[in-house]
């Protein structure tokens, strides 16, 4: 082989086969962060199933209802905050892993579930009640953005 050919397979791996690998490197990286956000989406989701079966497992508490429960025990009401400390927690995981201010459409769709999960909650007149003792320590961003959709449900 001379010189000359060296030269202009030389030039081809730099004008074709190094933009074809970096491209190759990149679109691998974006899937593995794509796979990386599907993995934290469902972790989190798995955690609300779970506390789901905590609810579940306290029918006495009336947790589905949107109205406060009526008449509870002290033992009952404190078995209430620490669920909803439990739920609070949640919801700030997904707002921190989840949450972008500019979402695309993949994003925001999984979002907008976790924000339907938090509306619901606020609809509950003792979880909102309870939310100011519940935000306390929390990521201010969560917390003001938790108060802004009890807000809105309060006034709907």
């Amino acid at each position: 082989m001379t010189l000359q050919t060296w030269e202009l397979l030389s030039y081809i791996v730099t004008v074709v086969a190094l933009p074809f690998a970096l491209g190759v490197f990149l679109f691998e990286q974006r899937k593995e962060r794509e796979n990386e956000e599907e993995a934290i989406w469902q972790q989190i989701s798995d955690a609300y199933i779970d506390f789901l079966e905590v609810v579940l497992a306290n029918p006495d508490l009336r947790l589905r209802s949107q109205a406060a429960t009526p008449d509870l025990s002290d033992e009952q009401r404190e078995r209430m905050w620490v669920i909803f400390d439990m739920l609070i927690s949640l919801f700030e995981r997904a707002y921190l892993l989840v949450y972008e201010d500019d979402m695309d459409a993949k994003k925001r769709r999984r979002w907008h579930s976790w924000e339907d999960y938090m509306r619901e909650w606020s609809r509950r007149e003792d979880f909102r009640a309870r939310l100011p003792e519940l935000l306390r320590g929390e990521d201010p961003g969560f917390a003001h953005y938790i108060r802004q959709l009890a807000a809105e449900e309060q006034q709907a």
